[in-house]
């Protein structure tokens, strides 16, 4: 016998975080037992989620009844509801439309809104070795057993490497979830965790190694400047369209992700200067806030604040690399405080004896290589990457130079293009977050080590 529990979300969920919940609320409930079906319900900010049988469903409301679950800080309270068993989209066609239901039979998300069930998002959850890179034409020969797939869009999150896959028909998109959920596209890397999107259709603008249009192979590979109409900006509908060719760096934010903007960012920003507070006034200074901020774009100029010890200003080079930074620190961990990151109502910094001055710095790192810094933009990980280090350096003094930020779980000391390099692991963001702020740009045995936000999620031997 199946029976249902009831769960209700304390506070408003909105439409894009609904795919968070539906995971996280299988991993809340899935260690009591088997659950067959969840329905969402979102006009209510509720959830019907079926167990396999009665003893599992009273096994997690005893548990939650004397330990408050949560899900990304909002509270979630269980009941046992008046229904005996849910169903399916199959059983019951007339279902409304603000209901998804997850059912364990055929193992997909359901939006009973046909047009969301031809897109696939992919996130590659394990490690991205050096020289296995996923691109397109690798998603494509993937994808197509299922099916034929007509467009494919690929982008950096903070989670690593996703991509949006949209096929043919519904039959199609379902058969490639149920048949790669959880593989691996090479030996031991590249994982595949599957979920249908919320976006209706992908709108592709060029055909090149981060996103194609299978149905139109006549697209320009990239984007050309013309006077009397000015392209647009972003591969996927419902992404903000902005035009770009007016933006800084145009061409750089185009080739970094592929005609698209990461979700989260609009583009639209105008404003430099960055409000930063919550800091720690004992440890913290210009230097420091530079060597974090300057992985989001350039830095004209920063200003601790006299009167607000744990503020700064920070004037960005530009309103998009201003919008990144706050969209990728904001609520950042940074010597015992959790930073609040928001735009300043100051359009500039005034130049004064309280300013510190960063505009010609040659540690600015969008002066060169601007694609790449754009597509290493995230948010703070547990994992940094070290370059232009000692050739003579040895992995004993990669550790001894991290360590005293934070437990140390694992090093990577190795060379390419003739260049050591090293990636370390800590225990958590922050550690990770203080040794770029304190280490980026210091001197070791001559060099000048440069330390970033790696997107990876471990360490390999074989890396």
């Amino acid at each position: 016998m199946e029976f249902c529990l009831c769960t209700g979300l304390h506070s408003c969920i909105t439409d894009d975080l609904m795919l968070f919940f539906q995971n996280d609320l299988l991993q809340l409930f899935q260690q009591f037992g088997v659950i067959t079906k969840l329905v969402m319900l979102r006009a209510k900010n509720q959830a019907l989620l079926q167990m396999q049988d009665v003893p599992s469903a009273i096994n997690a409301l005893q548990f939650y009844t004397n330990s408050q679950p949560n899900i990304r800080g909002r509270n979630v309270y269980v009941q046992f509801s008046s229904h005996q068993e849910l169903t399916t989209m199959d059983q019951n066609t007339q279902g409304r439309g603000d209901e998804e239901v997850w059912d364990r039979g055929v193992g997909v998300l359901m939006d009973e809104k046909d047009s969301l069930y031809w897109l696939v998002r992919v996130i590659g959850t394990l490690s991205w070795s050096v020289g296995c890179g996923v691109i397109v034409d690798v998603l494509h020969q993937v994808f197509s057993p299922n099916g034929f797939v007509e467009k494919i869009v690929t982008f950096q999150k903070s989670a690593g490497f996703q991509a949006l896959i949209q096929y043919q028909s519904r039959q199609s998109a379902v058969e490639a979830r149920t048949s790669l959920q959880g593989r691996n596209i090479y030996d031991g890397c590249c994982h595949l965790d599957i979920q249908f999107s919320n976006l209706d259709e992908l709108q592709v603008n060029y055909n090149n190694d981060t996103s194609r249009d299978f149905t139109n192979p006549n697209l320009p590979s990239e984007q050309k400047a013309r006077s009397s109409q000015q392209p647009s900006y972003g591969n996927v509908a419902g992404y903000p369209q902005v035009g770009i060719a007016a933006m800084p760096n145009a061409a750089a934010i185009a080739a970094a992700f592929g005609g698209g903007l990461p979700p989260g960012i609009s583009g639209t920003n105008d404003r430099c200067t960055i409000l930063v507070s919550n800091l720690n006034p004992d440890k913290i200074d210009e230097d420091k806030l530079f060597n974090l901020f300057s992985l989001y774009g350039n830095i004209v100029r920063i200003k601790l604040l006299r009167n607000k010890p744990d503020h700064a200003l920070i004037q960005m080079g530009d309103g998009f690399q201003a919008e990144l930074a706050v969209h990728f620190l904001k609520g950042a961990m940074l010597f015992g405080k959790r930073m609040e990151v928001n735009f300043s109502k100051h359009p500039n910094i005034i130049q004064g004896a309280d300013t510190r001055e960063y505009m010609h710095s040659n540690l600015n790192r969008f002066n060169r290589n601007a694609a790449k810094n754009y597509r290493y933009c995230c948010s703070p990980t547990k994992m940094i990457h070290l370059s232009t280090l000692p050739q003579d350096i040895t992995e004993d003094e990669i550790v001894s130079l991290a360590e005293e930020h934070g437990t140390v779980l694992n090093t990577k000391l190795f060379e390419m293009n003739g260049k050591k390099q090293a990636l370390v692991l800590f225990e958590t963001e922050e550690a990770a977050t203080e040794a770029i702020v304190c280490k980026h740009a210091t001197s070791l045995a001559g060099s000048v080590v440069r330390i970033s936000f790696s997107q990876l999620q471990s360490i390999r031997e074989n890396q």
